[in-house]
């Protein structure tokens, strides 16, 4: 059996043996990380172009649209490139950047979705101090540690888990570099264990930041029902549900991707969970956020007309 230091190469799990089901998914693939690409872009260009959407919310949507073209750029590629060429390889170094990427971003949109939260919680529950608790510099202190936390979790789980000794084979049971499938290959019981406590670690900070959100909604909801005004409550709602559903989105599909029985894991089925959680998500979060945000909707309206009528 080869061990890490000799191995150069990986083999990913293929989506299908037949080559009309490979061409299927690359088409498939390419959908997805267009309208991905198209609306993360078009939030991106709406949060720059227009002062209106200049806000705390603004800034960190902005942010959390760059973490989901990062996420899904890290893995789609690779996966249209193999379905397209019929091929199931990734180099060892594109392994380990694919890995430290993936935590990376998906690091960072968990932090920012907590932080969101907060945001969210000081606007309805201490509008009065908002403007002291959420000016443009904390603002900026917050999603810079967002990105340092992501950062620093990712170089610890790439540098922990490639300094394990492979004798497992290469072939990997996902169609990208995914952390516990490489674990599988390990023949060191102690760095094994090491980067299961690394895991453990971050679980727990995540399970934090998860009882943080819950009490924060509880206490907005809470604050919501208070509003005497049919119209305040149902704007209060409207910027509070969409950060709900991708915060929904993104927990119940990595959780159900890395928590499900034994019992019930197959081949198939992680490989649909797996794009659940690392595919979807980035195309659907602009999508909820911009059906409940009637702000970013009139300023992706105004930005398209102006360069329609700029062209004309």
């Amino acid at each position: 059996m080869p061990n890490s230091s000799s191995l150069t190469q990986f083999l990913l799990l293929a989506f299908a043996d037949r080559r009309e089901l490979q061409l299927l998914h690359f088409w498939l693939f390419l959908a997805i990380s267009l309208a991905a690409l198209l609306a993360n872009g078009l939030i991106l260009s709406a949060v720059a172009w227009d002062h209106h959407l200049h806000t705390p919310m603004g800034f960190f949507l902005l942010n959390l649209s760059l973490t989901d073209l990062g996420s899904i750029c890290t893995t789609v590629p690779k996966a249209m490139h193999n379905s397209l060429w019929d091929t199931r390889t990734i180099s060892y170094h594109g392994c380990a950047a694919q890995v430290f990427l993936l935590v990376f971003f998906l690091g960072t949109e968990f932090s920012l979705l907590t932080i969101m939260c907060y945001d969210r919680y000081v606007a309805i529950c201490k509008p009065l101090h908002y403007g002291t608790l959420l000016g443009s510099r904390a603002c900026a202190h917050m999603a810079a540690a967002a990105w340092a936390t992501g950062f620093l979790s990712a170089l610890l789980h790439t540098a922990n888990t490639f300094s394990l000794p492979l004798c497992q084979g290469n072939a990997l049971g996902q169609f990208f570099c995914e952390i516990p499938h490489i674990l599988k290959l390990s023949c060191s019981h102690s760095g094994y264990l090491r980067e299961i406590g690394l895991i453990v670690v971050s679980a727990c900070l995540m399970f934090g930041c998860f009882i943080f959100i819950v009490f924060s909604y509880v206490q907005i909801f809470r604050a919501v029902l208070r509003i005497p005004s049919q119209q305040g409550r149902h704007k209060a709602f409207s910027t509070c549900l969409p950060h709900l559903a991708v915060v929904s989105l993104f927990i119940s599909t990595a959780t159900f991707a890395h928590l499900k029985p034994l019992s019930i894991s197959s081949p198939s089925l992680d490989l649909v969970v797996s794009v659940l959680y690392s595919v979807v998500p980035p195309a659907l979060n602009p999508l909820i956020y911009s059906l409940r945000n009637q702000e970013l909707k009139d300023a992706i309206r105004k930005m398209m007309t102006g360069c329609f009528f700029k062209k004309q």
